[in-house]
């Protein structure tokens, strides 16, 4: 299975992007994450959520809003509520923010990573 990170942005207007994409995809849809950090003494979260592979593909996307949500705020809550429209569990991690890695490719490891250890995401078939 490859497991691939796709960024549509920092969480602002792109978070209905990632909501609309979740609703279009029920019946792929697997886990909504929120990955808590702190980006120059601000608390904020990147929100993400899972899709099953299409059809008999090996792709796993994992569409990501990269740590321009506060926590508990309009945003947060929004999503929050959409999990639980899908009976789904909002899975909330603390990382490393994207700032210690020198580029982006290292930060989507690092968080495919943490995401196969806690069990999140299947680890390589």
């Amino acid at each position: 299975m490859i497991q691939r990170f796709i960024e549509l942005g920092e969480g602002y207007s792109d978070l209905y992007e990632l909501i609309e994409i979740a609703e279009t995809n029920t019946h792929r849809l697997t886990k909504f994450i929120a990955l808590k950090t702190k980006v120059n003494e601000k608390e904020v979260c990147s929100l993400a959520i899972v899709l099953q592979a299409a059809g008999e593909s090996n792709f796993q996307p994992i569409y990501i809003c990269r740590e321009g949500v506060p926590e508990h705020s309009k945003r947060w809550n929004l999503f929050q509520d959409r999990a639980s429209t899908h009976n789904k569990e909002l899975t909330i991690l603390e990382v490393k923010p994207s700032t210690e890695f020198s580029e982006k490719e290292l930060y989507y490891h690092y968080l495919t990573g943490i995401l196969r250890m806690q069990h999140i995401i299947p680890a390589w078939q």
